[in-house]
C-alpha cells in the first residue's frame, strides 16, 4: 500500500496543467481515507495564470498530512536554488537531520542574497514582484499558443497551459519524438524536450514534445515553430509503413 502521494498543483512541468480546487479536495480526502502523506511541491505557485491562486493542499490539510515545498529560483532567479518547507514540525526535524548528514545545507551565499533582497523590498514589494512575474509568463504563453495555432494546426494538439513555463505537445503522426528532437529538431535549430525524457520508464516511446516560453522572443516563437511545423511534415513521411 503506498505512504506518499506526490503531487505538482500549479503549472506542473511538463505539462502546464494545474488541478483544479474539487479535485484537490479529493485528493485530499483520499489521502486521509488511506492515511497518506501527500508532498505538495510547488515551485511554480507564483506562474499560474487564474485570477486567483487555488488555495493549497496544506490550506486544508487538518490532520498534520501535508509536507508543502516552495521555491524562489522561479521567481527570484534560476540560479538561486533556495526554497523552504513548511508541515508538521516532527516530519521538518527529520528533514533537517537528513540535510546536515547529505547536503549539509543550501549554498550559504545564495541564502543571504535571497534573504537580504527580501529585506530590502519587504513582503508587499516580493508580492509585487511576483505579480510582475506571473504577468510576463502569461504574456509570453498567450504568444505561444497564439503562433501554434497559426502553424501547428493540425499537425500537433496541446491544451493551453493553466500556469508555469512550458507547453506539451503532442505531435500527430509522429509515435515517437526522441530522434526528431535529438538530430533533425536541432538541425534546425529548434530546441524541444522529447516526452520520452519525462517518462518513468526510459525504453517507453512517446509523440510528445515539450516547449519552453520563458526566454523566448515572439520571432523566435515564430520561426521555431515555422520550422517545426516543416519538421513534423518531414517526420511523417519518414514513419511511413
Amino acid at each position: 500500500m503506498p505512504k506518499i502521494l506526490y503531487v505538482i498543483p500549479n503549472g506542473g512541468n511538463p505539462t502546464g496543467s494545474s488541478i483544479t480546487l474539487d479535485r484537490r479536495k479529493q485528493i485530499y480526502q483520499i489521502a486521509h481515507d488511506y492515511d497518506l502523506l501527500i508532498l505538495e511541491d510547488d515551485p511554480y505557485y507564483y506562474l499560474h495564470f487564474s485570477k486567483e491562486p487555488i488555495p493549497s493542499f496544506l490550506s486544508m490539510d487538518v490532520d498534520g498530512r501535508v509536507l508543502r515545498f516552495d521555491s524562489f529560483s522561479k521567481v527570484l532567479s534560476a540560479g538561486l536554488r533556495v526554497g523552504f518547507t513548511t508541515g508538521p514540525r516532527t516530519l521538518l526535524e527529520r528533514i533537517e537531520l537528513h540535510m546536515q548528514v547529505s547536503i549539509l545545507n543550501t549554498s550559504a551565499l545564495a541564502q543571504v542574497l535571497v534573504s537580504q533582497l527580501l529585506a530590502d523590498i519587504g513582503l508587499d514589494g516580493f508580492l509585487e514582484h511576483t505579480k510582475n512575474v506571473q504577468n510576463f509568463y502569461k504574456s509570453q504563453k498567450d504568444k505561444m499558443v497564439k503562433i501554434a495555432n497559426a502553424h501547428l494546426d493540425g499537425l500537433a494538439e496541446w491544451n493551453e497551459p493553466s500556469g508555469g513555463m512550458f507547453m506539451w505537445m503532442n505531435i500527430l503522426g509522429v509515435p515517437d519524438t526522441k530522434q526528431m528532437v535529438a538530430e533533425r529538431a536541432r538541425q534546425k535549430e529548434v530546441l524541444l524536450a522529447p516526452g520520452s525524457a519525462f517518462m518513468t520508464d526510459p525504453l517507453r516511446t512517446s509523440s510528445y514534445v515539450r516547449a519552453s516560453y520563458s526566454l523566448a522572443s515572439e520571432e523566435d516563437m515564430n520561426k521555431g515553430f515555422e520550422r517545426l511545423a516543416s519538421l513534423i511534415r518531414e517526420e511523417r513521411q519518414l514513419v511511413k509503413p
